[in-house]
């Protein structure tokens, strides 16, 4: 059986980052389930479907098409890793992943990521539903305020404007939701290994989630 790593946590906890990081180190693979959950936003808005309608949404969740290639994140073979990336994109990706049948039907596509050598897996529900078999779990988050700073200092790098107050605001009500949810709500795995990077940097959290790994027979299967 292909390994599979799951990273799971809230927005704005690095666990995107980490993950990535995991997989480069080990030469696994790399899942980003939410950027697909953004593509599936930005399908939608391109094709004018209402982000409430979850039919329709599960329909084109089923025909996905969607890949991630050095970095970049393809829809339909373009380009579309900075509209991925907005903050309002995020947003509406976190209210379509709180329909049970997008879910239901995503949950195959991401699936398909695990490939020989292994896998490494990021989002909300990776552990608990997506990979409930993976070798190791990690829970990983930061306090509202970190994750808060975080992201603005992101976008300031980015040109972008951006308010500390609205992204609390908004890091709270995503969470509120993601939480929430009926469908697999976010929260940790009884399995999984808690990891809180508020005092931590990228390296570090990197550094615990590689030993860990490696103490699980990750460098035997990679």
């Amino acid at each position: 059986m292909v390994p599979v790593l799951a990273i799971d946590g809230p927005t704005a906890s690095g666990k995107g980052t980490v993950a990535g990081l995991v997989a480069e180190r080990l030469g696994w693979h790399f899942l980003d389930s939410g950027a697909i959950y953004r593509v599936l936003a930005l399908a939608a808005i391109k094709r004018g479907v209402g982000l409430t309608d979850e039919a329709a949404l599960a329909a084109q969740a089923s025909a996905l098409d969607v890949a991630f290639e050095r970095g970049a994140i393809l829809l339909e073979g373009e380009d579309v890793s900075l509209q991925a990336r907005r903050e309002e994109t995020g947003n509406s990706a976190s209210k379509i992943a709180a329909l049970p049948a997008v879910r239901t039907a995503l949950l195959e596509r991401q699936q398909a990521f695990r490939v020989a050598p292994g896998l490494v897996a990021d989002g909300r529900d990776m552990g608990s539903v997506v990979f409930p078999g993976a070798f190791l779990k990690i829970f990983l988050t930061a306090s509202v305020e970190s994750r808060a700073e975080r992201r603005y200092k992101q976008l300031i790098a980015k040109g972008s404007t951006a308010s500390i107050d609205d992204l609390l605001r908004d890091l709270r009500e995503r969470d509120a939701r993601d939480t929430s949810r009926l469908v697999a709500p976010l929260r940790p795995c009884e399995d999984a290994v808690l990891l809180d990077t508020t005092t931590l940097s990228i390296d570090e959290a990197v550094h615990f989630v590689l030993n860990l790994a490696m103490q699980r027979g990750a460098g035997q299967a990679a």
